[in-house]
């Protein structure tokens, strides 16, 4: 049974899953929109989506638990700031998952985690 099963183990122990979805998250906040797998990319969501709830709240707790994932200082006080501020009226779902190709090497389903209401920051890499 699959009871109380909440996140895919993406075929890593239990650190190097915790530090690839920080470097992930990181990355995606800082440039506001990156590529990866089908996989990688709907455990993403749930992360960077609570890093941004964190930053909304904005108090010194919420803070210190970004920065235990987030990597960056100047990311994080990105979240804290300019992003809080974009998503200050939205109730939920700041990112979305759009799936474009497979990989030509091993035919890997490929996404595009992007934040939404990107604006003039989010590039197309």
């Amino acid at each position: 049974m699959r009871h109380r099963k909440r996140h895919g183990k993406l075929g890593r122990d239990s650190a190097h899953r915790k530090a690839l979805m920080r470097n992930m998250v990181t990355s995606l906040l800082d440039h506001e929109r990156i590529e990866t797998t089908d996989a990688k990319a709907k455990e993403l969501r749930r992360v960077a989506d609570r890093m941004i709830t964190l930053g909304k709240k904005g108090d010194l707790h919420a803070r210190r638990r970004a920065l235990s994932v987030i990597r960056s200082k100047d990311v994080a006080a990105k979240v804290f700031g300019e992003l809080a501020e974009r998503y200050k009226t939205r109730e939920g779902g700041y990112t979305r998952v759009l799936k474009v190709r497979q990989r030509t090497g091993d035919a890997a389903p490929l996404s595009i985690v992007e934040l939404v209401d990107g604006g003039a920051s989010a590039s197309t890499e």
